[in-house]
């Protein structure tokens, strides 16, 4: 029996979800149509270490489809680390648009602080 798991998110930007698979040292997503056990799924593949299936992300519902059947094909965390990077990728795409420079620090806890500081210009 399959767990396919579906995360309602916002995961909307392409080039934010192909900075984060560079931050992650994972390849470049594509886009394309997966099959996640007993079922398909199209959209944009990531393909994470250790993941018997990939993760599909649709970009236009911002939809996240996987199934590592409850963690027994694919360690959950590594799900988190790139949602994690794209939520930062994403941010940092936006501040720069606007104008502000970003700098990053990880906390101990693995937690990311974005600091935004405005840059010099328009008023």
């Amino acid at each position: 029996m399959s767990h396919l798991v579906t995360i309602r998110t916002q995961v909307r930007d392409p080039a934010a979800l192909q900075a984060a698979c560079r931050r992650l040292g994972l390849k470049a997503p594509v886009q394309g149509t997966a099959r996640l056990y007993a079922t398909e799924a199209t959209g944009q593949i990531v393909e994470l270490p250790g993941w018997t299936y990939p993760v599909v992300i649709d970009t236009g519902t911002g939809q996240v489809q996987y199934d590592n059947y409850n963690g027994a094909w694919g360690d959950q965390a590594l799900l988190g680390r790139l949602l994690q990077a794209y939520a930062a990728e994403k941010a940092r795409l936006e501040a720069r648009k606007s104008g502000y420079q970003v700098t990053e620090q990880t906390l101990p806890d693995g937690a990311l602080r974005l600091t935004l500081r405005e840059t010099g210009g328009a008023a």
